[in-house]
Protein backbone atom coordinates (compact mmCIF):
# COMPACT_ATOMS: atom_id res chain seq x y z
CA UNK A 1 0.00 0.00 0.00
CA UNK A 2 1.09 3.50 -0.83
CA UNK A 3 0.17 6.32 1.37
CA UNK A 4 -0.18 9.52 0.25
CA UNK A 5 -0.43 12.37 3.34
CA UNK A 6 -2.02 15.92 3.02
CA UNK A 7 -3.78 14.43 0.09
CA UNK A 8 -5.95 16.85 -0.31
CA UNK A 9 -3.40 19.82 -0.62
CA UNK A 10 -2.73 21.19 -4.64
CA UNK A 11 0.58 18.76 -4.81
CA UNK A 12 -1.12 15.82 -3.09
CA UNK A 13 -3.77 15.68 -4.83
CA UNK A 14 -1.84 15.46 -8.33
CA UNK A 15 0.44 12.49 -6.94
CA UNK A 16 -2.89 10.48 -6.22
CA UNK A 17 -3.92 11.03 -9.54
CA UNK A 18 -0.42 9.95 -11.03
CA UNK A 19 -0.79 7.31 -8.41
CA UNK A 20 -4.06 6.04 -9.90
CA UNK A 21 -2.50 5.95 -13.52
CA UNK A 22 0.20 3.58 -12.10
CA UNK A 23 -1.22 1.58 -10.07
CA UNK A 24 -4.70 -0.08 -8.72
CA UNK A 25 -6.52 2.69 -6.50
CA UNK A 26 -6.99 -0.76 -3.77
CA UNK A 27 -3.25 -0.01 -3.71
CA UNK A 28 -3.75 3.59 -2.49
CA UNK A 29 -5.16 5.29 0.83
CA UNK A 30 -4.67 8.61 1.34
CA UNK A 31 -4.04 9.95 5.16
CA UNK A 32 -5.89 13.63 4.80
CA UNK A 33 -7.11 15.96 7.74
CA UNK A 34 -10.82 16.30 6.62
CA UNK A 35 -12.15 12.95 5.15
CA UNK A 36 -15.16 14.49 3.52
CA UNK A 37 -12.78 16.63 1.25
CA UNK A 38 -11.71 12.90 0.01
CA UNK A 39 -14.89 11.52 -0.66
CA UNK A 40 -14.23 11.31 -4.43
CA UNK A 41 -11.23 9.19 -3.91
CA UNK A 42 -13.17 7.05 -1.52
CA UNK A 43 -15.80 6.50 -4.40
CA UNK A 44 -13.30 5.12 -6.66
CA UNK A 45 -11.36 2.76 -4.12
CA UNK A 46 -9.16 4.80 -2.33
CA UNK A 47 -8.70 4.16 1.65
CA UNK A 48 -9.39 7.28 2.92
CA UNK A 49 -8.07 7.88 6.58
CA UNK A 50 -7.86 10.54 9.25
CA UNK A 51 -4.06 12.25 10.01
CA UNK A 52 -4.18 15.36 10.91
CA UNK A 53 -0.63 16.66 11.54
CA UNK A 54 -1.48 18.93 14.03
CA UNK A 55 -2.96 16.54 15.92
CA UNK A 56 -1.08 13.07 17.06
CA UNK A 57 -3.69 11.16 18.44
CA UNK A 58 -4.86 11.04 14.79
CA UNK A 59 -2.17 9.75 13.51
CA UNK A 60 -1.96 6.57 16.15
CA UNK A 61 -3.61 3.73 12.79
CA UNK A 62 -3.34 5.67 10.10
CA UNK A 63 -0.27 3.84 9.08
CA UNK A 64 0.46 0.00 8.63
CA UNK A 65 3.46 -2.27 8.81
CA UNK A 66 5.18 -2.22 5.13
CA UNK A 67 3.42 0.34 3.88
CA UNK A 68 5.16 3.33 1.87
CA UNK A 69 4.01 6.97 2.73
CA UNK A 70 4.87 10.42 1.45
CA UNK A 71 4.59 12.75 4.01
CA UNK A 72 3.54 16.30 2.39
CA UNK A 73 5.49 19.27 3.71
CA UNK A 74 2.98 20.59 5.97
CA UNK A 75 1.79 24.13 4.71
CA UNK A 76 1.98 25.70 8.48
CA UNK A 77 5.13 27.87 8.50
CA UNK A 78 6.56 27.84 11.88
CA UNK A 79 4.36 24.60 13.12
CA UNK A 80 5.79 21.85 11.03
CA UNK A 81 8.58 20.19 12.96
CA UNK A 82 6.71 19.47 15.76
CA UNK A 83 4.01 18.65 13.27
CA UNK A 84 5.86 16.36 10.95
CA UNK A 85 8.04 14.70 13.83
CA UNK A 86 4.92 13.28 14.81
CA UNK A 87 4.18 11.93 11.59
CA UNK A 88 7.24 10.53 11.66
CA UNK A 89 7.06 8.88 14.58
CA UNK A 90 3.95 7.56 14.19
CA UNK A 91 5.31 6.01 10.51
CA UNK A 92 7.98 4.57 12.77
CA UNK A 93 6.03 2.81 15.49
CA UNK A 94 3.61 1.20 12.93
CA UNK A 95 6.31 -0.35 10.72
CA UNK A 96 6.65 1.23 7.39
CA UNK A 97 8.84 0.38 5.07
CA UNK A 98 9.86 3.88 3.56
CA UNK A 99 9.53 7.22 4.27
CA UNK A 100 8.95 10.01 1.26
CA UNK A 101 9.68 13.23 2.09
CA UNK A 102 9.19 16.71 0.45
CA UNK A 103 11.82 19.18 1.49
CA UNK A 104 13.53 21.96 -0.07
CA UNK A 105 16.55 22.80 -2.74
CA UNK A 106 19.63 22.20 -1.00
CA UNK A 107 18.75 20.50 2.10
CA UNK A 108 21.87 20.71 4.61
CA UNK A 109 23.52 23.09 1.95
CA UNK A 110 19.87 25.82 1.49
CA UNK A 111 20.60 28.79 3.88
CA UNK A 112 17.28 30.68 3.68
CA UNK A 113 15.04 30.17 6.55
CA UNK A 114 12.22 28.49 5.23
CA UNK A 115 14.64 25.58 4.93
CA UNK A 116 15.43 25.24 8.69
CA UNK A 117 12.20 23.19 9.15
CA UNK A 118 12.98 21.03 6.03
CA UNK A 119 16.44 20.54 7.57
CA UNK A 120 15.15 19.08 10.59
CA UNK A 121 12.69 17.04 9.41
CA UNK A 122 14.90 15.19 7.11
CA UNK A 123 17.25 14.87 10.68
CA UNK A 124 14.09 13.41 12.62
CA UNK A 125 13.35 11.00 9.91
CA UNK A 126 17.30 9.67 9.68
CA UNK A 127 16.92 9.70 13.11
CA UNK A 128 13.86 6.94 13.03
CA UNK A 129 16.04 4.65 11.32
CA UNK A 130 13.13 4.71 8.83
CA UNK A 131 14.17 3.85 4.65
CA UNK A 132 13.74 6.93 3.52
CA UNK A 133 14.12 8.96 0.29
CA UNK A 134 13.90 12.52 0.09
CA UNK A 135 12.75 15.27 -2.74
CA UNK A 136 14.05 18.12 -2.10
CA UNK A 137 11.94 20.41 -4.15
CA UNK A 138 12.72 23.35 -5.94
CA UNK A 139 10.91 26.59 -6.28
CA UNK A 140 6.88 26.08 -7.74
CA UNK A 141 6.45 28.26 -11.15
CA UNK A 142 3.47 28.59 -9.64
CA UNK A 143 4.51 30.12 -6.59
CA UNK A 144 4.65 33.42 -8.98
CA UNK A 145 2.58 32.31 -11.74
CA UNK A 146 -0.72 32.58 -8.64
CA UNK A 147 -0.27 36.08 -8.97
CA UNK A 148 0.46 36.49 -12.68
CA UNK A 149 -2.89 38.38 -14.01
CA UNK A 150 -2.44 40.84 -11.00
CA UNK A 151 1.48 41.52 -12.30
CA UNK A 152 0.19 42.27 -15.52
CA UNK A 153 -2.91 44.68 -14.04
CA UNK A 154 -0.31 46.62 -12.45
CA UNK A 155 2.60 46.41 -14.88
CA UNK A 156 4.90 45.76 -12.44
CA UNK A 157 6.76 42.53 -11.08
CA UNK A 158 8.57 43.96 -7.54
CA UNK A 159 11.22 41.98 -5.84
CA UNK A 160 14.34 42.19 -4.21
CA UNK A 161 16.41 39.25 -5.90
CA UNK A 162 18.31 41.38 -8.15
CA UNK A 163 19.45 39.17 -11.50
CA UNK A 164 19.67 36.17 -9.18
CA UNK A 165 17.88 32.98 -11.48
CA UNK A 166 15.66 30.10 -10.64
CA UNK A 167 14.78 26.44 -12.13
CA UNK A 168 11.63 26.13 -11.63
CA UNK A 169 9.41 23.64 -12.43
CA UNK A 170 5.85 23.43 -12.75
CA UNK A 171 3.65 21.58 -9.09
CA UNK A 172 2.84 18.79 -11.50
CA UNK A 173 6.52 18.15 -12.12
CA UNK A 174 7.80 17.81 -8.60
CA UNK A 175 4.14 15.71 -8.50
CA UNK A 176 5.74 13.43 -10.98
CA UNK A 177 8.80 13.11 -9.33
CA UNK A 178 7.12 11.62 -5.84
CA UNK A 179 4.83 8.93 -8.21
CA UNK A 180 8.23 8.16 -9.92
CA UNK A 181 9.83 7.59 -6.31
CA UNK A 182 6.81 5.88 -5.07
CA UNK A 183 6.18 3.47 -7.86
CA UNK A 184 9.96 2.66 -8.45
CA UNK A 185 13.26 0.55 -7.15
CA UNK A 186 15.82 1.52 -6.40
CA UNK A 187 15.37 5.10 -4.50
CA UNK A 188 15.38 4.03 -0.87
CA UNK A 189 17.96 6.05 0.85
CA UNK A 190 18.78 8.57 -1.75
CA UNK A 191 18.18 12.08 -2.01
CA UNK A 192 17.19 14.08 -5.40
CA UNK A 193 17.65 17.82 -5.72
CA UNK A 194 15.07 18.58 -8.01
CA UNK A 195 14.23 21.65 -10.11
CA UNK A 196 13.33 22.92 -13.20
CA UNK A 197 15.44 22.47 -16.62
CA UNK A 198 15.66 26.01 -17.49
CA UNK A 199 16.29 29.12 -14.99
CA UNK A 200 15.02 32.55 -15.25
CA UNK A 201 15.30 35.69 -13.22
CA UNK A 202 12.50 37.96 -12.70
CA UNK A 203 13.55 40.50 -15.36
CA UNK A 204 12.62 37.73 -17.86
CA UNK A 205 9.59 36.25 -16.22
CA UNK A 206 8.02 40.03 -16.23
CA UNK A 207 8.74 39.94 -20.18
CA UNK A 208 7.29 36.66 -20.56
CA UNK A 209 3.97 37.83 -19.19
CA UNK A 210 4.20 41.49 -20.96
CA UNK A 211 4.63 39.15 -24.10
CA UNK A 212 1.45 36.33 -23.23
CA UNK A 213 -0.69 39.16 -22.23
CA UNK A 214 0.11 41.87 -24.86
CA UNK A 215 0.72 44.18 -22.14
CA UNK A 216 3.95 46.22 -20.83
CA UNK A 217 5.18 44.52 -17.31
CA UNK A 218 8.50 45.49 -16.10
CA UNK A 219 10.53 44.43 -12.71
CA UNK A 220 11.47 46.13 -10.60
CA UNK A 221 13.89 45.83 -8.27
CA UNK A 222 13.93 47.18 -4.69
CA UNK A 223 15.81 47.08 -1.98
CA UNK A 224 15.18 44.11 1.10
CA UNK A 225 13.12 46.91 3.10
CA UNK A 226 11.78 48.46 0.55
CA UNK A 227 10.12 45.03 -0.91
CA UNK A 228 9.45 44.33 2.91
CA UNK A 229 7.21 47.19 3.26
CA UNK A 230 5.11 46.55 -0.02
CA UNK A 231 4.26 42.93 0.62
CA UNK A 232 3.61 43.80 4.65
CA UNK A 233 1.31 46.61 2.85
CA UNK A 234 -0.21 44.50 0.41
CA UNK A 235 -1.88 42.57 2.68
CA UNK A 236 1.27 39.54 3.90
CA UNK A 237 1.74 39.11 7.57
CA UNK A 238 4.82 40.70 8.61
CA UNK A 239 6.29 36.69 9.38
CA UNK A 240 5.84 35.44 5.98
CA UNK A 241 6.41 38.50 4.35
CA UNK A 242 10.00 38.41 5.96
CA UNK A 243 10.29 34.76 4.34
CA UNK A 244 9.37 35.61 0.82
CA UNK A 245 12.22 38.21 0.92
CA UNK A 246 14.77 35.78 2.73
CA UNK A 247 14.24 33.49 -0.14
CA UNK A 248 14.98 36.73 -3.06
CA UNK A 249 18.62 36.93 -1.30
CA UNK A 250 18.64 33.34 -1.60
CA UNK A 251 17.79 33.71 -5.28
CA UNK A 252 20.44 36.68 -5.48
CA UNK A 253 22.80 34.11 -4.04
CA UNK A 254 21.91 31.24 -6.62
CA UNK A 255 20.70 29.01 -4.03
CA UNK A 256 17.62 28.64 -6.66
CA UNK A 257 19.37 27.77 -9.51
CA UNK A 258 20.98 24.00 -9.14
CA UNK A 259 21.21 20.60 -10.16
CA UNK A 260 19.15 21.41 -13.09
CA UNK A 261 18.55 17.83 -15.00
CA UNK A 262 17.95 15.72 -11.86
CA UNK A 263 14.00 16.11 -11.79
CA UNK A 264 13.65 15.31 -15.84
CA UNK A 265 15.53 12.77 -15.41
CA UNK A 266 13.81 11.04 -12.50
CA UNK A 267 10.28 11.82 -14.56
CA UNK A 268 11.35 11.25 -18.13
CA UNK A 269 10.40 14.05 -19.26
CA UNK A 270 11.57 17.67 -19.83
CA UNK A 271 10.31 19.85 -16.95
CA UNK A 272 7.18 22.08 -17.86
CA UNK A 273 8.94 25.60 -19.76
CA UNK A 274 7.98 29.07 -18.17
CA UNK A 275 6.37 30.07 -20.94
CA UNK A 276 3.91 27.67 -20.80
CA UNK A 277 3.20 27.94 -16.83
CA UNK A 278 2.74 31.43 -18.02
CA UNK A 279 0.20 30.58 -20.96
CA UNK A 280 -1.89 28.48 -18.36
CA UNK A 281 -2.16 31.06 -15.78
CA UNK A 282 -3.13 33.99 -18.07
CA UNK A 283 -5.32 31.95 -20.14
CA UNK A 284 -3.27 33.27 -22.98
Amino acid sequence: MIVVTGATGQLGRLVVEGLLERVPAQQVAVAVRSPEKAADWAARGVEVREADYGRPETLVGAFRAGETVLLVSGSEVGSRVPQHTAVVEAAKAAGVARLVYTGVLGGDEATFDLAAEHRATEAAILASGLPYTFLRNGWYTENFTAGAAGAVERGVVLGSSGDGRLATAARADYAAAAVAVLTGEGHENRAYELSGDTSWNLAEYAAELSARSGRPVAYRDVAPQEHLDALVGAGLPAGFAAILVDVDAAVRRGELDRDRGVLSALIGRPTTPLADSVQAALGA
